[in-house]
């Protein structure tokens, strides 16, 4: 066995530079995959069969097929339709917020229709409107209460970003890769960029507690 963690410390600024571009990507389409799984969340309750049927199969497509393949569909497959090629980094986003928001979608599903209904008959009670009693009453309450599923969509969303090596996209795995090319040493490097998403993913998890642990504190 011949490992020598020493040949590869002149390459791991660059390495760790991909962290920056992993961080990008991720926080992106969390926020975006955030967004639309709320519109996706709110169609799946909604009276109206038509947008309860479409978000019912966009889940179903987004989450019975893998993610690097709408990913290599989006990145090799749209330019044929759109006319023009896209960049890794907007593939990146597309695919993974598309993805998140198929989950995130029923996990906001799932804390809305958990929140007490008795909520809902006293703000119409009173006279809120729909959209304002969504808003303002309905998904505070469910977001405080699905928040460590939430944490734990980002945390598997920032393990799956790795999958951006496969079109090239300079993020920490590929980066890894590439320094193993150089030196026909693959081990070293890669165990190194295991090392950064263990902390990355450790470190979410502690902010996690600690938002969760303050919210139950303002109760």
């Amino acid at each position: 066995m011949d490992l020598d963690f020493t040949a590869i410390l002149p390459s791991l600024p660059y390495i760790l530079k991909g962290i920056g571009v992993t961080l990008k990507i991720v926080l992106v389409a969390g926020l975006l995959g955030f967004a639309f799984g709320i519109i996706l969340a709110i169609f799946k309750i909604s009276k109206y069969k038509a947008l309860h049927w479409f978000a019912d199969v966009y889940t179903s497509i987004f989450r019975g097929t893998p993610l690097i393949l709408q990913l290599m569909i989006i990145y090799y497959g749209a330019p044929q339709i759109i006319g023009f090629e896209i960049s890794s980094y907007t593939a990146a986003v597309v695919s993974f917020s598309l993805n998140s928001a198929a989950y995130i979608s029923e996990i906001i599903r799932a804390g809305i229709l958990a929140v007490d209904k008795g909520q809902k008959e006293a703000a119409m009670a009173l006279g809120v409107p729909g959209n304002r009693m969504m808003r303002d009453i309905i998904l505070p309450q469910a977001l405080k209460n699905i928040l460590p599923a939430l944490m734990n969509e980002f945390i598997t969303l920032t393990k799956e970003s790795a999958i951006v090596t496969v079109i090239a996209a300079n993020d920490i795995m590929r980066r890894a890769y590439i320094v193993g090319g150089d030196q026909y040493r693959f081990f070293e490097p890669l165990i190194f960029a295991g090392l950064i998403y263990y902390f990355m993913v450790i470190s979410l998890t502690f902010i996690g507690k600690l938002v969760e642990r303050r919210m139950r504190q303002s109760d």
